[in-house]
């Protein structure tokens, strides 16, 4: 239904709902003033007329005969035991409640009736919206003794059982209007308390996924400058030694060196490229190119002989069928271990490098020699090896690494295959 066919209604309700909210904040600042209030319309809407009126001088001639007319003095001390506790009925709701109860109940066994006995309702309500609902069933017991007392006292004028229906009427209505405003309160506490969970479960989903992007990028710049660094100072070393015994092969290496340089540029520029955010036009976002896999750990051998070490790859299995996550996985592990090879082992050595399928799992093996001269002292396991173990994780793999008895490294990692098929 939109606002036309409420009939114009939809402003309205926006103003009374800004009004109500004000209201609210209003009295959270002042909780006394709508308290004060509410005594200040009870005096003068039902305290006043009695005064001015001498009480039941204007009811019905048989209520006037059975009912006593009370001084003023008495008057106005029944009305202000009526009517001050509301002062405090939201904050001591029970005390309020039971104060103008044992009012009421004595001046109705004086005989008296004041207009101010609607301070027992307002009382009512209020021990039912503010205070602990096991104390209900006393003073609706109360609410029934003096209802009870009063369609006695009026017994004579008007039928007892019709009295007590009015009255039990209005005490169920009191009742009732203060557990819907209750309920009605706690329903919306609730959905408030509910939606602010919600935002900070969004805020934490919204921060891990920043925290695993930011790893999963970290993972991918290291593989990528670590490796490519690695293989240019490799080459700027052998270049450099070949300059002075061989120019022709210093020339090779500085060759090789911006190769390798525009390489790594790609793919920094690919990854950059994920990162930066798209323009307001499709075709004017980055050119994407594709995730390396396992057929482009020939291309990546090579450019590590060509820094000098020998490296002897085979493969075995059927490795297309592969999902490109694992390939990526693979070829990223492969990259880090050759790095590590460059880093540690050195350009004089020998790499055994085999990527097997057999069955589930697809085993990585990459297996050096070891430097030819002193090794350099080991250090603290780097961000290469914890992003390699990371990677195989995902795949319900693992990785191991340490020396081997002839003093190379021997890198293994394992990650388990899941069949590709059709979603059901």
């Amino acid at each position: 239904m939109s606002i036309d066919d409420t009939g114009g209604m939809g402003p309205l309700v926006t103003r009374l709902s800004r009004g109500g909210r004000r209201f609210r904040l209003a009295d959270r600042a002042h909780p006394w003033a709508l308290d004060t209030l509410v005594v200040v319309v009870v005096v003068v809407m039902f305290c006043l007329p009695d005064l001015l009126n001498k009480g039941a001088a204007d009811g019905p001639p048989k209520l006037r005969i059975l009912l006593t007319e009370q001084p003023l003095g008495p008057t106005l001390a029944l009305q202000a035991g009526l009517v001050l506790p509301l002062l405090w009925r939201r904050r001591r709701p029970m005390a309020a409640f039971g104060v103008i109860a044992a009012v009421f109940i004595l001046q109705w066994s004086l005989g008296a009736v004041l207009r101010a006995d609607i301070a027992l309702f307002i009382a009512l309500y209020s021990l039912a919206l503010h205070g602990r609902l096991p104390q209900l069933p006393w003073a609706c017991a109360v609410m029934v003794g003096a209802m009870v007392l009063v369609a006695f006292r009026v017994s004579r004028a008007v039928s007892m059982w019709d009295a007590l229906f009015f009255l039990l009427s209005t005490v169920t209505a009191a009742l009732a209007l203060g557990l819907v405003i209750r309920f009605r309160r706690a329903q919306l506490a609730g959905l408030r308390e509910r939606a602010a969970r919600l935002e900070i479960e969004r805020d934490q989903r919204s921060r891990l996924a920043t925290a695993t992007e930011r790893a999963r990028v970290a993972r991918e710049m290291h593989d990528i400058v670590g490796h490519n660094l690695a293989v240019i100072v490799s080459l700027a070393d052998a270049g450099a030694y070949a300059t002075d015994t061989a120019p022709e092969r210093g020339k090779e290496a500085l060759t090789l060196i911006g190769d390798t340089g525009r390489q790594a540029l790609g793919e920094l520029r690919r990854v950059l490229g994920v990162l930066r955010e798209a323009a307001d036009t499709p075709s004017s976002g980055p050119m994407l190119s594709p995730q390396p896999r396992i057929v482009d750990i020939g291309t990546l051998c090579a450019g590590v002989r060509a820094a000098g070490p020998e490296v002897a790859y085979r493969t075995g299995g059927d490795m297309d069928t592969l999902d490109h996550g694992v390939q990526l996985t693979a070829y990223r592990i492969v990259q880090e271990a050759l790095t590590n090879t460059l880093k540690h082992a050195g350009t004089d050595t020998r790499v055994s490098l085999s990527i097997v399928v057999q069955d589930t799992r697809l085993e990585i093996r990459v297996q050096d020699t070891g430097p030819t001269g002193p090794a350099k002292p080991p250090g603290e396991e780097g961000h290469g090896l914890v992003g390699m173990r990371e990677r195989a994780a995902l795949y319900g793999g693992t990785v191991s690494a340490g020396p081997t008895a002839d003093g190379g490294w021997n890198v293994e990692a394992t990650l388990v295959l899941t069949p590709r098929g059709g979603d059901l």
